[in-house]
């Protein structure tokens, strides 16, 4: 195993408006490989920032035994580069040549140092990652988004980092290319960490680190231990919840009968009294020993109570709230034998590079989930609506949430819940690359909804264990303007 590894003592992070990100969080990234998990907006690509030295803590500190490289998901690269600009050769190999002319330039030998072989190496990387068609004097603008996040991973190889970090590399590559990573990642020998919501590479990892509430935790194996473990914590976690909820009534019962008990004696002991014909002060004064008898005990079960709904609130919060969705969506079944979508002869003149359309833009920002749920389907009862939005979890006050304010995945879950539910409902759904920029919670929230879902949809995704999990019974694939239908991939792949 590397000497290799990232040490956080204390780290805090706040940005410029004292939103807080971290505070005081401590932890060791160990040589090997390193899966870090957390639902968006939890500050993982932030924290592989600073760790970098991109960002600067609050407080704290961050230190990283060995050389590091880090692949961020959005490389800040300009089209105007050279492929030898994007791998940081072409200065390397600008020196070579000069020398091979016969150049003398003390200069040009500081530039080299040890990489004489830097454009052999250079071939190789590239073939090894699929690239090896590209020439290094190509323009970037030629390149592909999945060409242009490999290029990046093979600048990161050809500087042999000891320490790597990879923010989401997966996103944008075919299989191939994932393929190719994945052999990166099991041949990798120094330490690695990686944010990930590929599953399959998640796989490859030695543990996971799961970044929750502002800790880091750490689960031996790799993502599917992990998975085992998460769901057996859920079930201890909600056992106890249940216990507490038990408990809680039963402390809220014995304080009524109680209080009960103590009205019954208050009344008889006042009787008694008035019928002992005694004086006022001393008929006064037994009066007020039962009375404060019955406050100390009332007291005594109030306390008891609010001992029980504090443990209820320390075993709820130890629940995970990533519960998956349950639905059944019998409008949207297709009749046996019916053809939804044919294509013959299709041509394509163009093929333009550029921003994606957000495939999450269906609702008005300015309505609410339910009232976007209600111009999807008018005709649908009041309460049949906000009964389908609590299966899709916006329950309460969260089905009047204004869709402009929603997180990702809570966006997902309205879009979905207003998308399945519309009149008429749909048939045919397409979808392009769903799980991009989802977290895991997400995605099995997807999964769950398309899983109920009885029509027919056409996906196009690079996440094999996706389409397996959605029920995928048929692959084509695109290939030098050619579909094919294929056979399924194997497990593990």
């Amino acid at each position: 195993m590397s000497d290799a590894y990232v040490v956080s003592s204390a780290l805090s992070f706040s940005w410029p408006d004292e939103t807080p990100v971290f505070d005081r969080l401590s932890f060791t990234v160990p040589g090997g490989r390193t899966g870090l998990v957390a639902p968006n907006g939890s500050g993982k690509s932030t924290l592989l920032r600073l760790i970098a030295a991109e960002l600067t803590p609050t407080s704290g500190s961050v230190t990283v035994n060995g050389t590091l490289g880090h692949l961020p998901q959005t490389l800040p690269l300009s089209t105007g580069l050279t492929v030898a600009e994007v791998l940081g050769v072409a200065g390397v190999i600008a020196a070579i040549d000069a020398v091979e002319r016969g150049e003398v330039d003390e200069e040009h030998f500081t530039t080299i140092g040890e990489d004489w072989d830097i454009e052999e190496r250079t071939r190789a990387e590239l073939d090894r990652l699929g690239l090896g068609r590209l020439t290094l004097d190509q323009g970037l603008e030629s390149l592909s988004g999945g060409q242009i996040v490999t290029l990046g991973l093979a600048a990161q190889l050809l500087a042999r980092p000891d320490v790597l970090l990879l923010d989401e590399p997966t996103n944008n590559l075919d299989l191939e290319a994932r393929h190719r990573l994945h052999g990166v990642v099991d041949d990798w020998r120094g330490c690695l960490l990686v944010v990930s919501h590929d599953r399959a590479l998640l796989d490859r990892m030695d543990r996971i680190a799961e970044l929750e509430r502002g800790e880091l935790r750490y689960y031996g194996g790799n993502f599917a231990a992990y998975e085992e473990a998460v769901s057996a914590e859920r079930e201890v976690a909600e056992k106890n919840v249940r216990h507490a909820e038990a408990e809680l009534k039963r402390e809220k019962r014995e304080m009524q009968q109680a209080r009960e008990r103590a009205e019954r004696r208050s009344s008889n002991a006042a009787r008694n009294i008035k019928n002992a014909g005694l004086p006022k002060i001393l008929a006064g004064a037994r009066q007020r020993k039962a009375q404060e008898s019955a406050g100390r005990a009332g007291n005594t079960h109030a306390d008891r109570v609010g001992e029980a709904r504090a443990r209820l609130d320390e075993a709820g919060r130890a629940v995970r709230d990533d519960t998956r969705l349950v639905l059944d969506l019998p409008g949207t079944e297709v009749p046996a034998g019916r053809t939804l979508f044919e294509a013959k002869g299709l041509r394509l003149r163009g093929l333009f590079a550029g921003e994606g359309v957000d495939r999450l833009d269906l609702l008005d920002p300015a309505l609410s989930v339910a009232e976007n749920l209600a111009a999807f389907a008018p005709t649908m009862p009041e309460a049949d609506r906000m009964n389908l939005l609590a299966r899709f979890l916006f329950r309460g006050q969260g089905a009047h949430l204004k869709a402009g304010d929603l997180s990702g995945g809570e966006l997902l879950r309205a879009t979905l819940a207003c998308v399945l539910s519309a009149e008429p409902a749909p048939h045919l759904l397409l979808l392009d690359e769903p799980t991009n920029n989802l977290d895991l919670v997400s995605v099995g929230q997807l999964e769950s909804a398309l899983t109920s879902y009885r029509g027919a949809f056409l996906v196009v995704s690079h996440d094999d264990r996706f389409l397996a999990e959605i029920g995928v019974t048929r692959y084509l694939r695109l290939a030098e303007g050619e579909l094919r239908e294929v056979a399924a991939p194997a497990a593990g792949e």
